[in-house]
């Protein structure tokens, strides 16, 4: 009985190893904490583009861009500003509806801004389409306000509220010149105090064409008595990070550059949000453009000069303007979330799907179900909209942000296709963007096969093209790609999930429209049936 008994706890605690280093694993994909009392950037190395952040108490909250997808909004939170995760959405379905339930590729919801004010958390965002929106909760983990039309506008984006000392509100923003034919400049609007409705047409504050095109993104503070505007100019992969100043909120505004590139290879370090410690240490979010990898995220030390300019970074030239730090000595805070990073494997096992998951529209309830119970999750073949020749009309694909500069995702799927005649259905693994690649099993009237297909320039109608197909007389199988330096994707599949076989050609990963390159599952069929076919996704796992 006792040898029973040691032979259970030895085979229980072999289990239990495996386990604490799988999620070890999947853990360090990306792990920016130098463990060394430093961290490395980019803190997050995932397409969380436009953050902005907020600290109330102990803790941190982040907010990013999220476009077309669904749900929208992620709001991310830390207590150390190096590790993160991701605690909700603003929004499960983006307004107007019957707008957002088809593909809407880098349109939706642009640049949020994120404060505290008066017990409530406030998330105010642009859709350059429709107007200024806002919404609140007194739980940022909890149910948000679904989104208020504060101001129905086309081409009205990157919204930023501002309570004063007086009780009075305001709003900045800036304008997208490809629906309003005006940018570069930056208006000031009286706002309600609980953020409902805008009070008048709007003040010029600041016109950035001599020295600050495309200025935009701004974030309103007020610092020793003056009104700042942290606002990016000079556009997304080259630009930098401008502060503006003024003694009245209205102007006239005194402009520096306080970050940019200069000899790092950070390039267009700008965009993003300052926290301030109760320590006295100074802190600024920020993303940098890494094309298929999006726009990820980085965290640089901030001081203050005597004169009330900051400097963001590092001046190590002596100029005045800061320069991104690749390394530096953490913040000096007491709490520490151990080895977060924001989620991205998934084992199924809720009712829920993660909330690394978006769709990239809003979701028709009849695209997959949780299957919490057994562990899987349920994906119906879909038809692809209109007359469309590829993926970029489809909504139903179930994505997630690239996690890091290389890593692999792996999934095992059992496919049960329809027995309707004249019925192609695909199940597989998808590396989306305005180039996209996936590897999928097909049904076609009975006959199963393993295929990869390449598409070049789907957003303007590019044609799929298969690069290798086989046939194949299982409906279970596992898939795996593998992401390496640049993108350089390579798939392969399992069917025992140990000995994987390399399939197809290296595609290298296309970021989408505004987003980087995504991965994750889909599902389609070439008709219309009463009864699709569908596939049960038993895991989804990063590693790296």
């Amino acid at each position: 009985m006792l040898l029973k008994n040691q032979t259970l706890i030895i085979k229980y605690t072999f289990i239990v190893i495996v386990f604490f280093q799988t999620i070890t694993s999947v853990a360090q994909v990306w792990q920016p904490d130098l463990g060394d009392g430093y961290y490395k950037n980019p803190i997050i190395h995932a397409d969380y583009s436009d953050p902005d952040i907020l600290r109330v108490g102990e803790d941190f909250y982040m907010v990013a861009s999220s476009f077309n997808s669904a749900p929208g909004l992620p709001i991310l939170h830390s207590t150390d500003l190096i590790h993160w995760e991701i605690i909700n959405h603003v929004f499960q379905r983006q307004m107007p509806d019957s707008t957002f339930s088809k593909p809407q590729h880098g349109n939706g919801a642009w640049a949020p801004s994120f404060r505290f004010h008066d017990g409530f958390y406030y998330i105010f965002y642009g859709d350059p389409d429709f107007g200024i929106y806002m919404s609140k909760t007194k739980d940022p983990s909890g149910k948000w306000l679904p989104p208020l039309l504060i101001k129905a506008a086309k081409g009205w984006i990157d919204p930023c509220p501002f309570w004063d000392e007086d009780g009075k509100a305001y709003l900045v923003h800036a304008f997208a010149g490809s629906r309003s034919s005006i940018k570069s400049v930056l208006v000031v609007n009286e706002m309600k105090p609980d953020g409902s409705e805008l009070l008048d047409d709007g003040v010029l504050v600041f016109d950035g064409h001599q020295n600050h095109t495309t200025i935009e993104g701004p974030k309103f503070y007020k610092r020793n008595g003056y009104y700042y505007i942290f606002a990016p100019a000079g556009g997304v992969p080259t630009g930098w990070q401008t502060v503006l100043r003024s003694k009245n909120i209205y102007g006239p505004y005194e402009d520096k550059i306080v970050l940019h590139q200069g000899k790092t290879d950070i390039n267009g370090p700008h965009q993003g949000g300052w926290v301030s410690l109760e320590n006295g240490e100074y802190w600024f979010v920020h993303f940098q453009d890494k094309n298929a990898y999006g726009r990820i995220v980085h965290l640089q030390p901030m001081t203050w000069t005597d004169d009330n300019w900051c400097i963001i970074g590092k001046d190590e030239d002596g100029d005045g303007i800061g320069e991104p730090v690749d390394k530096f000595k953490k913040p000096n805070l007491k709490n520490n979330k151990g080895n977060t990073i924001p989620q991205t494997s998934d084992e199924f096992d809720a009712n829920t799907l993660g909330l690394q998951w978006q769709w990239h529209a809003n979701p028709f309830p009849t695209w997959g179900f949780p299957q919490g119970s057994k562990g899987k999750f349920r994906l119906y073949a879909h038809e692809i909209p209109g007359e469309s020749n590829n993926l970029w009309a489809a909504g139903n694909l179930l994505l997630q942000k690239f996690p890091a500069l290389e890593f692999s995702a792996t999934t095992q799927v059992e496919f049960f296709p329809s027995d309707k005649e004249n019925l192609t259905e695909k199940m597989g693994l998808l590396i989306m963007g305005i180039d996209y690649s996936y590897l999928a099993l097909e049904n076609q009237n009975g006959q199963m096969s393993l295929l990869q297909v390449v598409c070049k320039n789907a957003e303007k109608g590019g044609e799929e093209k298969v690069m290798k197909r086989i046939s194949f007389n299982a409906t279970s199988i596992y898939f795996k790609v593998t992401v390496k330096a640049d993108g350089i994707c390579q798939f392969s599949y399992s069917k025992d999930g140990k000995d994987f076989t390399d399939f197809g050609e290296k595609f290298t990963a296309k970021e989408g429209k505004w987003i980087g390159a995504k991965v994750g599952l889909f599902g389609t069929r070439s008709g219309k049936t009463n009864d699709s076919g569908y596939a049960d996704f038993d895991f989804f796992r990063i590693t790296d």
